[in-house]
């Protein structure tokens, strides 16, 4: 039977050097984090994660290393105000094998309470940390410490395989709280998401199997989706948000979609107060690790994938930074690789590349597609792996044509103020 302390007394069991580990988002538990930014003693606490959501001066304390995988407004905030917070390049199926070379002697989970068999949910995130917390808690020599957070639904994986729970035997100390999971910011829908989404809708045919990551464009384009015709969709998708919700809530998800037959899978999810309200006890969504959603292979087992993803900026030969802005690391690769690659190996299968064709910097207006990156610029998807590229004057499809054809295709879609100068860019494009 695991330790019940409170918050302040589990996070004294750090030493003031010592190694912690966790997973991603709403995987980090809150009260503990909260409590472990108060103490001001550290020497050298290295934090290995990714994506610290959860508002705390941890991150900015002297002494505390964070070797985040993944970036969010949290861990740039924590940069500007000199808190050394350094990026692990790699995508998200790596994550596990980064934590586990690691091995931190701490390794911490938000979780929802016990039920009546003592199973702790591990709520909105499965993710790639769920060996990790299962090996520390086998391990005598390691501390796993679980925040049982009643404001945290319980969710479900696909058992016996994959339970998505830890039960209070193998917990070493567990933390009560009423702490809730970190909701994103509403994004409203720009008349440009609106264009972008009716253009990529097309794309979708009744029953597509589908993934989208996060932002306006994603939810504009499912919400679309569940006003329009059509349907029978599945979903397989690393992370679930309040556009796949609405969705579900169309009644145009029935999941007949070749793996994992009659639930909507995912490995983490982020949004709303109402999408975490919807998911508690929701037997529609399954939670599991994330080699087992973002592989390829496995992805495209399901019938006629769609994938909905970002960049930031693209050049003509099809190259795309999605993680890097100005020349800053932003984000993270994630698992949109998995996502842009994988629908290419599967028949019928499709990868939409969507982003809006300016931007503002600084009050001025440019071009996201660009005739080619500068110097030194950070590539997230190598130009092989684009499919079709989507915004809001048109969609082009690239995949098997010439560097000189997908040159002219995008110049095709990008914006008319920026358009005759990139056409002539790619018209001087030798091969």
């Amino acid at each position: 039977m695991s330790k019940e302390l409170s918050a302040a007394d589990a996070a004294a069991l750090l030493q003031s050097t010592d190694t912690l580990g966790g997973g991603l988002a709403a995987a980090w538990p809150p009260a503990l984090i909260k409590a472990l930014g108060e103490r001001d003693d550290w020497e050298d606490l290295r934090i290995d994660g990714a994506h610290i959501a959860v508002d705390s001066p941890l991150l900015t304390r002297p002494g505390v290393h964070f070797r985040a995988t993944f970036f969010s407004s949290h861990e740039r905030a924590a940069v500007e105000a000199g808190g050394d917070v350094q990026y692990v390049p790699a995508d998200f199926r790596r994550f596990g094998h980064i934590l586990a070379s690691a091995k931190p002697r701490v390794m911490v989970a938000a979780a929802a309470p016990p039920d009546a068999d003592g199973n702790c949910s591990l709520s909105l995130h499965s993710g790639a940390s769920y060996r990790e917390l299962r090996a520390a808690a086998a391990d005598p020599d390691r501390l796993l410490i679980v925040e049982a957070a009643s404001g945290f639904p319980r969710t479900r994986g696909i058992p016996p395989e994959y339970d998505h729970a830890l039960h209070i035997d193998e917990i070493d100390v567990l933390v009560r709280s009423d702490e809730k999971p970190e909701t994103i910011p509403d994004r409203p829908v720009t008349n440009v998401d609106e264009a972008i989404a009716r253009e990529a809708v097309r794309l979708v045919e009744d029953g597509a199997t589908l993934q989208a990551g996060i932002g306006s464009v994603p939810d504009a384009i499912m919400a679309l989706l569940a006003e329009a015709d059509g349907g029978d969709y599945g979903i397989h998708s690393e992370m679930f948000g309040d556009g796949m919700m609405a969705l579900h809530r169309s009644g145009k998800v029935t999941n007949r979609k070749g793996l994992h037959d009659g639930v909507s899978i995912t490995t983490f999810s982020l949004g709303s107060r109402d999408l975490y309200e919807w998911l508690h006890e929701n037997r529609e969504v399954a939670y599991l690790p994330v080699e087992q959603v973002n592989d390829p292979y496995l992805l495209d087992r399901n019938r006629n994938v769609v994938t909905i993803n970002s960049a930031l900026a693209l050049d003509l030969y099809g190259q795309v930074l999605a993680d890097t802005r100005g020349g800053k690391h932003y984000s993270g690769v994630g698992g949109a690789e998995d996502f842009v690659s994988g629908p290419g190996y599967a028949r019928g299968g499709k990868s939409l590349l969507c982003l809006h064709s300016t931007c503002e910097v600084n009050g001025e207006r440019i071009s996201r597609i660009v005739a080619g990156f500068p110097g030194g610029s950070v590539i997230t998807t190598p130009r092989h792996q684009l499919d079709y590229v989507v915004t809001e004057h048109g969609t082009v499809e690239i995949g098997g044509m010439t560097v000189r054809e997908r040159a002219r295709a995008l110049a095709s879609i990008s914006d008319p103020q920026f358009r005759d100068e990139l056409v002539a860019a790619a018209e001087s494009i030798a091969v």
